[in-house]
């Protein structure tokens, strides 16, 4: 078998088409794959990051450069989208990413409140700038582009407790917030593809199972992430639902995803009986990412490659302590060199 470059294994990957190895990824966005150790290294520190299209750009591209992901991955958080809409974001520092400190609606109700997400200014913009340099690159590793799933968007935008009241007893009130974020969304993910993303990944930390009950994952989660999948053409489409998914594994097979992804609570072989159309990918612990040595993250890659994961990826985001040393021994199982 010849040796797939990166984007060629995560494409064919992605299509449960044979490949060489398992590709070795972290999208970004809400799976930030942003650490310490590379910011300093790369001059490229948080929150500048967040903020400058040449760091943010620089900041993944060096990761892959030092043996990292097999990826490049922007944003670094799951914020730009609440913030382009009308939330108060707080942009972190050097440990912690940007997150919505005042939320814009205090009901699904208001919804002419919120403003369009505009494409070409603000962070959105950084984004998308960010993705055009990285193409310009040039190089055979693909570009992974992220938005922040709807349920989670709109728990930012209006208290999740509240979000939850209303998809209960105000379901109509509640499907039209959800509706112009599915809109906003399709927008700003169909700009990251025009810029040149290979991929894009949706994460749902707040859209899940646990949180919503059975019913309501299938009625907002599935529901709304698939209309956003359905506007979008793009060679890979993966979707990140977080949590235990045992109430709703028979309904992940209903995401229109090439790709799923998942937390490390889940057992992967429980998961892909109930998808063997799609591609599975996970599910490193990324606690153990952070404080573990080498040697541990080693035999939980293997385990993932033996228990059947297509791509080898953390199981959430990266805390900001990662040593690199721990990304390059992922890295270097799944090629077998450690």
């Amino acid at each position: 078998m010849h040796a797939f470059t990166p984007k060629e294994r995560l494409f064919a990957v992605a299509k449960k088409q044979q490949a060489d190895k398992p590709p070795c990824i972290c999208p970004g966005g809400m799976m930030n794959m942003m650490f310490q150790d590379i910011m300093v290294a790369s001059k490229c520190l948080w929150p500048e990051a967040h903020l400058d299209p040449e760091k943010m750009a620089g900041l993944t591209y060096a990761l892959n450069e030092a043996g990292g992901f097999e990826n490049y991955g922007v944003p670094f958080c799951m914020t730009v989208e609440a913030e382009g809409m009308g939330a108060q974001v707080n942009m972190g520092n050097l440990l912690y990413e940007p997150h919505v400190v005042d939320s814009p609606l205090t009901s699904s109700a208001q919804v002419e409140l919120l403003k369009p997400l505009a494409i070409n200014s603000g962070r959105a913009k950084v984004v998308l700038d960010a993705i055009r340099i990285l193409k310009a690159k040039n190089t055979d590793v693909p570009i992974i582009g992220n938005l922040t799933g709807p349920v989670s968007t709109a728990g930012t935008l209006v208290d999740m407790s509240v979000l939850l009241k209303e998809y209960q007893k105000k379901p109509l009130v509640a499907e039209k917030l959800m509706d112009f974020i599915v809109e906003n969304l399709i927008i700003f993910g169909k700009a990251q593809i025009e810029a040149g993303a290979d991929a894009i990944c949706i994460s749902e930390p707040s859209g899940t199972g646990e949180i919503l009950g059975p019913k309501r994952f299938r009625d907002y989660s599935v529901k709304y992430v698939n209309e956003i999948l359905d506007a979008l053409e793009v060679p890979v489409k993966i979707v990140h639902i977080c949590g235990d998914l045992k109430t709703v594994y028979r309904m992940i097979p209903e995401l229109h995803c090439d790709v799923f992804s998942f937390d490390s609570i889940v057992p992967i072989e429980e998961i892909k009986e109930y998808i063997p159309e799609k591609a599975v990918m996970g599910n490193v612990n990324t606690f153990a990412l952070g404080t573990m040595p080498p040697e541990k993250v080693a035999s939980l890659v293997r385990f993932a490659m033996a228990k059947g994961a297509d791509i080898v990826a953390p199981a959430c985001g990266l805390p900001t302590n990662t040593p690199l040393i721990n990304v390059r021994t992922m890295v270097a199982v799944t090629k077998g060199i450690s």
